[in-house]
């Protein structure tokens, strides 16, 4: 049986098509509403590329039930510390460290979700914010300055490219309280140790495969120009220049993290983008 949903309500056709997908939006805090839109509108515009998509079942994640339901999963934006203390209320937190880093499940992080996917955070103060971990990289907690301090702007997001169909054209990024990746760090097996130790940083506990992380350096997908200035008078950033721009979009292995908002655009190019590589990583 396949279920059809149309807007709020569900309908069932006895269809003999399995769903080959579940791609789950955890559904604690934050935008997580715009992130199940955008993922229906991406599967509808990839469908005509191929008919498995529309196979893909979207789900709000809440319980571990339905975590463990999952093939994939997003980690909207919101508030990280609220998402990590309702998720540790929820007894959800372990098994989120399970679902990205053991059983290496592609996972998605924007904003918010990109923080709590780092292996360290800064400006946090210690015991204040639990993380999940997976993306070997310290992050600087609303970095861009508060709420009223967002801003948007056009990104030149380079796995964006022709050849994949979604086009070139600028992606409107939205940031608000937006984090930055400080520094990508050596990927390691377990705790990033050498982080524990600097002030209002937090680390995530290790809870590896025994593959690890060691092989798979961290990716920057896209950097924002003209900032990076900023960032290394107020942190001391190493390995970057002026010319270099904020780190925005990392990934390592699979896990993928965006400091801005796409969820809260109508573009579902990346949505498009990452289902892509959520089936890939299937069939794989």
């Amino acid at each position: 049986m396949r279920r059809i949903i149309h807007g709020a309500k569900e309908t069932s056709t006895f269809l003999m098509t399995p769903v080959i997908l579940h791609v789950g939006v955890l559904a604690l805090q934050g935008a997580f509403a715009e992130h199940v839109r955008l993922l229906r509108q991406a599967i509808e515009q990839l469908q005509p590329e191929s008919p498995v998509f529309g196979d893909i079942d979207v789900l709000e994640v809440r319980t571990v039930e339905e975590l463990y339901r999952c093939d994939a999963l997003i980690i909207p934006g919101g508030e990280s510390t609220t998402v990590s203390l309702v998720a540790q209320r929820s007894n959800l937190l372990e098994p989120l460290r399970h679902f990205v880093k053991v059983l290496r499940k592609p996972t998605w992080g924007t904003c918010a979700g990109l923080i709590l996917l780092a292996e360290s955070a800064n400006r946090i103060k210690k015991g204040g914010q639990d993380l999940i971990g997976g993306l070997d990289v310290r992050v600087n907690r609303n970095y861009f300055g508060r709420q009223t301090e967002s801003f948007e702007a056009d990104l030149d997001l380079p796995f964006l490219t022709p050849e994949s169909s979604l086009g070139h054209e600028p992606f409107r990024g939205i940031f608000i309280r937006a984090p930055v990746v400080e520094k990508i760090l050596p990927p390691v097996s377990g705790e990033q140790g050498d982080e524990a130790d600097r002030e209002e940083t937090v680390i995530a506990p290790a809870k590896d495969s025994t593959h690890g992380r060691g092989s798979w350096p961290v990716e920057v997908m896209a950097t924002l120009p003209g900032r990076t200035k900023r960032l290394v008078e107020k942190v001391e950033a190493s390995g970057l220049d002026e010319e270099t721009g904020d780190i925005i979009a990392v990934c390592q292995r699979n896990v993928f993290g965006t400091s801005f908002h796409p969820e809260l655009t109508a573009d579902a190019r990346i949505h498009m983008w990452w289902l892509r590589k959520v089936l890939d990583a299937r069939s794989g």
